[in-house]
């Protein structure tokens, strides 16, 4: 009896496993099938050339884009339009002069016949920016590979690269051969095309008739799974004073929540500034006053002290105005005027006269104050009014970078000869150990003029 049992027992469990095998194989059909081809090989039904007038023909079963001189950007589009997906194809480049892209919910203005929108870039130049995401004719450098040092190396100048695009939601993230690339929050496009790039080379003939290959082109718009980013990618977020689940589980928070100024406090004191300092709308500001350092509202600092972090701020100048965030703030030194820290200048660098002061540019927007001048260029600053995205990273070993918009503008070490040197000739000459706190609070300075902040957040490193 006990025989039979388990014999019988053994014939249901076998059906179970090969039925439950049998599901499973199916169930990875469908995922694969949920897969549609973009490119037959042969033809380029489905698709239709915006922008310039660049060629493309099909080669060896591979869309070919050839540059064409006296013309724009051309871009070859989808038909259809797509919101969520995943696309995936793979992109060659044969000359590094050479540039091209993937629009990714791309948009079109008829009458200026330009296409415009996110871009995820291949660039065989130095620069190595593949994967990176650009806004085509609208804000430019969203994701810049600054912010991801490693990825510059997965793009192969002629050969086949193969890029994965994930548009699910309002996240946009990238990988170039199997690297992750570009992360990027943002919810201004739920909608669009995807396009293929050939870059206009202006009236340069030696670059006519260069060719970006294109082929493989497959998009998935159902049972969507996003491939899970490693711990320690920066995000770049245009959605104000929130943290995606990566951030959080990645160890940032928000310093400043968007409502109120919970875990801020007037510098030298314990409650929040009575006036000047304001919330709304999901803004920090402080109010124009008499261009006087800290001398009207004074300075906010963090309640929490910290050592080694990335920091990350959005900030906007009002004409002529002047602030700044600074960090290793210790509240000790007994000074009168704005508490003593190192500085990310916050300036109009072309209306403050302060821009004119120091030594060679080093009080201009986002130097490290009267110290080292930022090596900014202009194409990567926004203008007064609008939003820049700031950011200083301090490593455990004492390494410091200012970022300005996603691009690094210098860095040093506190407490090297360098450093110290740079000390000795600066108006903090006299404050023993200058910026060598091992922790201190993050400061927003008054001074005197109208700046506001958002998006504060941090993250402590080990």
């Amino acid at each position: 009896m006990f025989k039979k049992f388990s014999f019988t027992a053994a014939l249901i469990l076998g059906g179970l496993i090969s039925f439950s095998c049998s599901q499973k194989a199916e169930s990875n059909v469908q995922k694969e099938s949920s897969w549609t081809s973009l490119f037959d090989g042969e033809s380029l039904d489905g698709w239709k050339a915006l922008g310039g007038e660049a060629e493309f023909k099909i080669e060896d079963g591979a869309i070919v884009g050839i540059s064409k001189v006296n013309t724009p950007n051309t871009f070859l589009c989808t038909e259809e339009l797509y919101s969520d997906y995943i696309v995936e194809l793979d992109l060659k480049i044969e000359d590094e002069t050479s540039n091209s892209g993937v629009m990714t919910r791309g948009q079109y203005n008829t009458e200026k016949n330009r296409v415009y929108g996110y871009q995820i870039e291949a660039d065989p130049k130095e620069r190595a920016w593949s994967g990176g995401l650009y806004d085509e004719a609208r804000r430019g450098w969203l994701y810049p590979l600054t912010l991801n040092e490693e990825a510059r190396k997965a793009f192969k100048l002629g050969e086949y690269n193969h890029y994965r695009i994930e548009a699910i939601g309002n996240e946009i993230k990238t990988w170039v051969n199997g690297v992750p690339v570009a992360y990027v929050v943002d919810d201004m496009d739920s909608e669009g095309f995807i396009g293929l790039q050939v870059h206009g080379i202006g009236s340069n003939p030696d670059h006519a008739g260069r060719k970006t290959y294109f082929k493989n082109i497959k998009v998935k718009t159902e049972n969507l799974e996003s491939k899970p980013f490693p711990a320690g990618h920066y995000v770049v977020s245009t959605v104000d004073n929130t943290l995606t689940d990566y951030e959080k589980e990645d160890g940032w928070k928000l310093l400043f929540n968007g409502q109120n100024h919970d875990g801020w406090k007037a510098a030298y004191k314990e409650e929040f500034p009575s006036n000047g300092w304001i919330v709304e709308n999901g803004v920090l500001t402080i109010k124009e006053s008499d261009g006087s350092e800290s001398e009207t509202y004074g300075d906010i600092v963090t309640e929490e002290k910290f050592s080694a972090f990335d920091l990350s701020f959005q900030f906007k100048l009002s004409e002529g105005a002047n602030s700044g965030v600074k960090y290793f703030v210790t509240l000790s030194e007994g000074n009168s005027g704005s508490a003593i820290g190192l500085e990310y200048q916050i300036l109009d660098d072309e209306k403050h006269p302060d821009a004119k002061k120091g030594k060679e540019g080093n009080r201009t927007l986002s130097s490290l104050y009267d110290l080292i001048t930022a090596d900014k260029q202009g194409r990567f600053t926004k203008a007064i009014g609008q939003w820049n995205q700031g950011r200083v990273i301090v490593y455990p070993d004492n390494k410091v970078e200012h970022y300005l918009n996603g691009v690094k503008v210098l860095e040093y070490v506190r407490g090297s000869d360098e450093f110290r040197d740079l000390v000795a000739g600066s108006k903090y000459k006299n404050w023993e150990n200058f910026g060598e706190a091992p922790e201190g609070h993050i400061l927003l300075q008054d001074h005197g003029n109208r700046v506001s902040f958002k998006s504060i957040k941090i993250k402590e490193l080990k």
